[in-house]
């Protein structure tokens, strides 16, 4: 009798550790995460591997999907862990323009309130729900933040007429954008793919100069407010530093010996294995389902 009790008991037992595991597998492979985190080689990393790298760098690009709310809410994330490490950490971003940084200034000082900022600023649709928290942030713990973006006026100027039509701005409006001339390599990707498949479009625009002037711009504002020691966190489309491009080619063409992290946002209807087209897309890659919802 006793023995029989016995093997009911390791019956039991070895049930119970059975559906132990089964739940616990089913728990995990029902897991629907919002997000993944990837280095280079498309290896999945946790969130603070990437950070321990962040902090060693002097300029991070986090190159994100304007309309996606993972990469506004992990800006924020990463923006608060930094500062919280490295109280000489430096902010900008190419949602502000250039000649908008006096108000900018003025706000993050308590000289003007969040009612006149808001309606004197030329802000995205989307500022209140994605780059308030940034700016916000910045004001309550003494962050500089820099409007990184050229004019969109001259952007569009550039857009019709070329890079060489800047030479016609007078020197007030030349106080907004980076030294004169600028110029660029056509056969980096970012800017080749622009021209190669928009022969067309091309005789009477200039897209790729566009790009390249916002590129320019960007990284002129960034290394004119960096100095050693302190870490510029500059949040941009992530096609302005894909590939180690756009952005970082301006940098490194002025100082090349930068450290320079970027991160790149994808998009994969799943996000449990990395796509390899993504690889070395970046340094590191966040991966978000595509079902996601947008904020726009």
């Amino acid at each position: 009798m006793k023995k029989s009790l016995r093997n009911l008991k390791s019956k039991q037992s070895k049930t119970l550790i059975l559906f132990t595991i089964i739940i616990s597998f089913s728990f995990m492979t029902g897991d629907k995460p919002a997000y993944r985190l990837f280095d280079i080689a498309g290896k999945e990393i946790k969130y603070s591997k990437m950070l321990d790298k962040l902090k060693k760098a002097d300029i991070i690009l986090f190159g994100e999907l304007h309309n996606n709310p993972i990469c506004h809410w992990l800006e924020y994330e990463v923006l608060k862990d930094l500062h919280s490490e490295n109280k000489n950490i430096i902010a900008g971003a190419e949602m502000f323009e250039t000649d908008t940084q006096l108000m900018i200034d003025e706000y993050l000082k308590g000289i003007i309130t969040s009612r006149s900022f808001e309606s004197q600023m030329r802000l995205w649709s989307n500022y209140s729900t994605d780059y308030k928290p940034l700016i916000e942030y910045s004001k309550e713990n003494n962050i500089m933040f820099f409007a990184t973006n050229i004019p969109r006026r001259y952007a569009n100027y550039v857009y019709r007429e070329g890079l060489p039509a800047l030479s016609k701005l007078s020197d007030e409006s030349l106080e907004n954008i980076p030294p004169l001339p600028i110029e660029y390599s056509k056969e980096l990707d970012c800017y080749w793919s622009m021209t190669s498949h928009n022969s067309v479009h091309e005789e009477t625009t200039f897209l790729a100069d566009a790009q390249a002037v916002k590129d320019a711009t960007m990284a002129y504002i960034i290394l004119d407010n960096f100095s050693k020691g302190k870490i510029f966190l500059h949040f941009n489309g992530t096609y302005h530093s894909d590939n180690h491009e756009g952005i970082v080619w301006f940098l490194k063409k002025q100082t090349p010996s930068l450290n320079i992290v970027t991160i790149s946002t994808v998009t994969q209807k799943n996000i449990d294995k990395f796509s390899d087209e993504n690889l070395e897309k970046a340094d590191f890659i966040l991966a978000i389902p595509e079902s996601m919802s947008k904020s726009y």
